[in-house]
């Protein structure tokens, strides 16, 4: 029996739907598809453990189908506006793509990093991401504490933000010796002030 699969019968879990695992084997994108794909790397704890980048594929561009007319565009031409051709009108005279379309909004992205000891080498993983989720097992009073057990503090995870110049940090994983959290936001803060604490149940907006 796989580990997984028995993972479940120890649990007495039974799932309403079939699970496939499949292992990673490298860093690299792991699924694709038309409007995102998914990246994994290597992150820095006593197991192979790993974090994952969601990326979504640009989106094409919108075409303003009142300007679009304006220049006689004819509405079969609109999906090759879409991708970002121009228009050529019969008597050779060229409409420019930009003239009658309005640029794709930025594609977004997310980065969930796991369990992992403080590494810089991470930030580069995670580069301008708008949200990041990283965890901060322990305040800055007990780095000692989070570089024996593979962990970070709450300002080794804001540093990374920092460095890898993200749009917004989500601080998780918090040590079960907290019964507050209030100075891991505090903390995190100083160095990166757009920082927000993972609660349970909460949404958050990428």
């Amino acid at each position: 029996m796989a580990t997984n699969q028995l993972q479940l019968e120890v649990a007495a879990t039974t799932l309403p739907f079939k699970i496939h695992f499949h292992p990673l084997n490298g860093e690299g994108i792991i699924a694709s598809g038309a409007k995102f794909q998914v990246e994994s790397f290597k992150v820095f704890h006593r197991i192979d453990t790993w974090g994952f980048k969601f990326q979504q594929v640009k989106a094409p561009r919108k075409v303003n189908p009142l300007k679009a007319r304006e220049n006689k565009i004819p509405e079969y031409f609109f999906d090759r506006l879409k991708k970002g051709e121009d228009f050529q009108r019969e008597d050779g005279s060229l409409v420019k793509n930009e003239w009658v379309t309005d640029p794709a909004p930025k594609p977004l992205s997310y980065a969930f990093t796991a369990d992992t000891a403080f590494n810089k080498v991470i930030a580069e993983k995670v580069k301008h991401v708008d949200l990041l989720y990283h965890e901060a097992t322990y305040l800055k009073d007990l780095e000692d504490r989070a570089i024996a057990r593979f962990h970070c503090t709450s300002t080794q995870a804001a540093t990374i933000a920092q460095e890898a110049q993200a749009g917004k940090l989500l601080l998780g994983h918090f040590s079960s010796k907290y019964e507050k959290l209030d100075a891991f936001l505090e903390e995190a803060q100083e160095i990166f002030p757009n920082t927000e604490l993972a609660l349970e149940g909460v949404t958050y907006r990428v």
